[in-house]
């Protein structure tokens, strides 16, 4: 934990790879202290169609799915984290929100299958 979704406007390819922003959310959430390397789950999806109020805007948009039980505080300052590390690159005319998301202990699921 975490899953961590970074979703971008294709455009912005051309000026920041996209194992770059992941990195980028990776580090933020270990310097949040919460969750360890082999914890952070990564992935990207860039969009060639989007649109704000009419318009073709860049974004990105990260979601961070973690196990419910984190205070307000922690989701906060894990909220931020990611937001300073994406503001970090030399980007402009760009949205970036993050979002944080509690998945249910109780409910959760996982299997992993090794050779």
């Amino acid at each position: 934990m975490p899953h961590c979704i970074v979703e971008y406007s294709q455009n912005l390819e051309q000026e920041v790879p996209p194992a770059d922003l992941l990195e980028a959310v990776k580090n933020a959430c270990l310097a949040s202290a919460l969750f360890t390397e082999e914890d952070v789950k990564l992935r990207s999806s860039p969009y060639k169609s989007f649109m704000t109020a009419g318009r073709e805007d860049a974004f990105i948009h990260v979601t961070l799915r973690i196990l419910s039980g984190r205070t307000t505080e922690q989701k906060r300052d894990l909220s931020q984290r990611v937001l300073e590390a994406l503001t970090g690159f030399s980007l402009t005319e760009v949205s970036f929100t993050v979002e944080i998301c509690d998945m249910e202990r109780d409910s959760y699921s996982k299997k992993v299958v090794l050779s």
